[in-house]
């Protein structure tokens, strides 16, 4: 089995994904086909093809129609993935485990790969029985109540609050993950990563993460009419129409405020002094430069190398050290100087309350006044 992506102007616009003998896997192909249509991103379409293959892989070793697959094939399933080594270089602190032989080199797939797969073949089995091309019934991926979740006094309530149907559930085939925090950059490493770049482009983009708290690819798929430099603010606007197949995360548009006066002046900079003045794509950060791609839009794979040369340079690289790591420091500093929850939600556009609460953990105040007071009761 192998996943084979169609590329339109270097963007993957379609994936496939093929058996041993080279030929497609119909029903798969028709799922991703469904996931272009609903307008999924490239990443994506991706992420589904590999999950799936690690599907049909193990319904191929198991000689196993997928039309016959049940709820107890689930829980065989979920001990397929738990073996596989991972093919790429690990980005996470703490222990891992190490695959010995020849024959599977490297650590095994973190929790939450495995966790994703098990995710996108329940998506693929919610498909299949709409289109009723799974004819068995209920999705063979079962769920659960979830009495912890539901023990959690501060979890997020629908809109009814306790009188809503909605119950926390859980699928029975899932794995246990750490809750990790989030790992801020430190101020001492921020100073010297910003005091190191050269360019005002980098300058401008990494500050926009940093003060603004953007993601990456809402920094890239900035037009220059989302900039407001009277009002000092950006509008983070959904767009699909990137070159280099760049998407922000959300869909729901929003606007955030930059009063740092360094940020909008570093943007301003860039675009009245080092920008392609001759250039017709309305994207703000551009190649630039004096080659042939100079007034191309950047893409993400160039941040994330730029970002970690840079780091490399100063000594500073560690695997929680990306660009997304820069809205992980500006959502830690605004809770740390007091904004609230739900403003912070909006400012970072998160979806759900629980995405913004991993930054509460990170320093309880009423945690450490309690603390304190305890030690020197103590004492």
């Amino acid at each position: 089995m192998r996943v084979v992506k169609i590329r339109e102007g270097g963007v993957v616009r379609k994936v496939r994904l093929l058996d041993d003998e080279g030929c497609p896997v119909e029903v798969v192909c028709q799922f991703l086909e469904h996931l272009v249509d609903r307008g999924s991103s490239p990443d994506t379409l991706c992420a589904y093809g590999y999950d799936l293959q690690h599907l049909f892989t193990f319904l191929h070793r198991e000689q196993l129609d997928w039309r016959q697959f049940g709820p107890a094939d689930t829980l065989r399933f979920l001990g397929y993935p738990r073996k596989l080594p991972s093919k790429r270089a690990a980005q996470r602190l703490g222990l891992t485990v190490v695959v010995g032989g020849p024959s599977m080199p490297g650590t095994l797939l973190s929790p939450a790969t495995i966790n994703r797969v098990l995710a996108g073949t329940s998506s693929f089995f919610d498909w299949a029985i709409a289109t009723e091309a799974y004819t068995r019934g209920e999705s063979p991926f079962q769920v659960c109540d979830d009495k912890a979740l539901a023990r959690v006094s501060d979890r997020h309530q629908p809109f009814m609050g306790k009188a809503s149907r909605q119950r926390p559930v859980r699928r029975v085939a899932s794995v246990r993950q750490p809750m990790r925090l989030p790992r801020p950059m430190s101020e001492a490493d921020v100073e010297a990563f910003l005091a190191s770049l050269s360019r005002l482009r980098d300058l401008a983009m990494f500050l926009l993460m940093l003060d603004g708290g953007l993601r990456p690819g809402e920094v890239l798929s900035l037009q220059l009419e989302d900039i407001s430099y009277g009002r000092r603010r950006v509008t983070i606007r959904k767009r699909d129409d990137h070159p280099r197949g760049v998407q922000g995360k959300s869909r729901a548009e929003r606007v955030v405020d930059l009063h740092e006066p360094r940020t909008l002046e570093a943007v301003s900079r860039y675009v009245m002094h080092e920008r392609p003045l001759e250039v017709a794509s309305p994207f703000v950060f551009l190649v630039g430069g004096n080659g042939k791609r100079r007034m191309e839009p950047l893409s993400y794979d160039a941040v994330v190398r730029l970002f970690a040369r840079r780091l490399d340079k100063l000594k500073l690289r560690r695997p929680e050290a990306t660009p997304h790591a820069l809205r992980h420091t500006h959502a830690t500093a605004m809770w740390e100087g007091g904004m609230r929850e739900l403003a912070l939600q909006k400012r970072l556009g998160h979806a759900s309350p629980e995405s913004t609460k991993v930054y509460t953990r990170v320093s309880d105040d009423a945690v450490l006044a309690d603390y304190i007071q305890a030690l020197k009761a103590a004492r």
